[in-house]
C-alpha cells in the first residue's frame, strides 16, 4: 500500500517529541485508532523515538486491523543501539565513522529495520525511511546499497528519504536524488505555506526523479491549528521554543489574511495548509503534527485530527497558490541545515561544508547559493 493523502505521524501527542501536552499512552493509543476508523490510513514511526518505545505502540494500536488495511512508515538511521546520546544532538548516526566501517553499513540497516518491524508486530514496511542522514547519508553508494539490501530482504516495498530534524538540506536532497533516484521511491520534507522555503527549491528535482513527497510540519508549529495567539505559553521543553522571538505573533498577522481564502473554500485553517501543500505536483502525503495545546480555550487533539481526516477533494488554482505563498514568503528566514554557504568547520551531523558536489548540484538546478540557501535576519 502506498502513503495516503493523509497520515498520522507518532509524533503526535506530545509524547515522543515535545510539543504542547505529552498525553498519555492510553490517549495516544486511541487517536492512532480514530485515524484508522476516520480513513487517515497512513502511519510514520521511527526506531528512535523513546527508543523503540514509538514502534511498540504503533504495533499494539494497530494490531486488531487488517495488515492490508493501512499503510506503515518506518525510518531507521539513528544508532541508539550503540552510539551514545549527546545531549540536545541526540543519537549519532549508524554512518558515523566512529561507529563501523562502510562495508557494516548493511548488517546494521538490516538489523535495524528488522527491530523495529518486530516491535510494530508487522513482517514488512509499505516504506522505508533513512532517517535524518549526515553528509555520508546523502552521498555515500554504500549506504544506499545498504538501503536496496533491506529491500531486497522482503522487509519494505520502497524505499525513502528523511532529511531532518531542522530545515535545510537542499542541495544534499537534490545529490542523493541525482545519485540514488532509480532506488528511491518517497521523500520527507518540510513544507507549509508560512515556510515555502527551502523547501520548493527542491521540488523541480522531485519531479525529475519521480520522487514523490511526504510533507511534515504542514500546521507551522501547530499556528494552522488556529488555536495558538500572540502571548502563547510554550511548555518549558517544548521544541517550539527554539523557533525566533515574534514568530507567533507575526504568524498570526499572516494567518489572519488567509482567513477570508479558507472561508471562501469552506475550510479550515489547516486545510487550507494541507491543499496548499498538495497543489505541488511532487506532494503527494500531508503529515501534519497534531498538538494538544495548554490552556481551557485549547481546541481538542481530537478534533485536530477530525479536521485532517476530512479534508475535501479540491484543488486551489494556480492564483490562490501564488497569493499564499506571497504571503508566507520566509526565505532567509533562517541558517539552513546540511550543506549551505553559512557554514565552515568540521562536519557535523546536521551541518557541513559546502563541496564541489554540491556547488555542483547548485549550477545545475541554477540555485544561488549565497543568495538562497543563506541566512538574511
Amino acid at each position: 500500500m502506498q502513503p495516503t493523502r493523509t497520515a498520522y505521524g507518532i509524533w503526535n501527542g506530545g509524547r515522543y517529541m515535545h510539543f504542547g501536552q505529552m498525553l498519555d499512552e492510553a490517549r495516544i493509543e486511541a487517536l492512532i485508532r480514530q485515524a484508522w476508523q476516520e480513513g487517515v490510513r497512513t502511519f510514520v514511526t521511527a526506531d528512535v523515538y523513546d527508543q523503540g518505545g514509538a514502534d511498540r505502540m504503533i504495533g499494539k494500536a494497530l494490531a486488531e486491523f487488517p495488515r492490508e488495511s493501512y499503510c506503515l512508515v518506518g525510518a531507521v538511521g539513528h544508532d541508539w543501539y550503540q552510539g551514545k546520546r549527546e545531549g540536545s544532538k541526540g543519537f549519532p548516526r549508524f554512518s558515523d565513522a566512529r561507529l563501523r566501517p562502510l562495508e557494516r553499513f548493511s548488517d546494521y540497516l538490516k538489523f535495524a529495520a528488522e527491530s523495529s518491524l518486530q516491535r510494530c508486530a508487522v513482517d514488512r514496511f509499505d516504506l522505508l525511511l533513512l532517517h535524518n542522514p549526515d553528509a555520508v547519508g546523502f552521498a555515500s553508494e554504500a549506504v544506499w546499497k545498504a538501503m536496496r539490501s533491506v529491500r531486497e530482504e522482503g522487509m519494505t516495498e520502497s524505499l525513502g528519504v528523511a532529511p531532518g530534524p531542522a530545515n535545510g538540506y537542499t542541495l544534499d536532497l537534490i545529490l542523493c536524488f541525482e545519485r540514488f533516484g532509480e532506488w528511491i521511491d518517497w521523500a520527507m520534507i518540510i513544507l507549509n505555506p508560512f515556510e515555502p522555503w527551502p523547501g520548493k527549491l527542491g521540488l523541480p528535482a522531485a519531479e525529475r526523479f519521480d520522487v514523490k513527497l511526504i510533507t511534515r510540519v504542514v500546521d507551522y508549529g501547530g499556528l494552522f491549528h488556529d488555536d495558538v495567539r500572540p502571548g502563547h505559553v510554550f511548555g518549558e521543553k517544548d521544541h517550539r521554543k527554539f523557533r525566533p522571538d515574534g514568530w507567533v505573533e507575526a504568524g498570526n498577522e499572516k494567518l489572519d489574511r488567509l482567513r477570508e481564502c479558507a472561508e471562501r473554500h469552506h475550510l479550515t485553517m489547516l486545510q487550507l495548509a494541507c491543499l496548499w501543500n498538495l497543489s505541488h505536483a511532487s506532494v503527494k502525503t500531508v503529515v501534519p503534527t497534531l498538538i494538544q495545546e495548554q490552556g481551557d480555550q485549547a481546541k481538542s487533539i481530537e478534533a485536530k485530527l477530525q479536521e485532517l481526516s476530512r479534508l475535501p477533494e479540491l484543488e486551489l488554482d494556480l492564483e490562490t497558490v501564488a497569493m499564499i505563498e506571497s504571503i508566507g514568503d520566509n526565505q532567509g528566514c533562517m541558517m539552513l541545515k546540511g550543506g549551505n554557504p553559512d557554514y565552515s568547520g568540521e562536519a557535523q551531523a546536521d551541518r557541513w561544508e559546502m563541496n564541489s558536489d554540491l556547488k555542483g548540484v547548485a549550477e545545475r538546478w541554477n540555485i544561488r547559493p549565497q543568495e538562497e540557501l543563506t541566512y538574511h535576519g
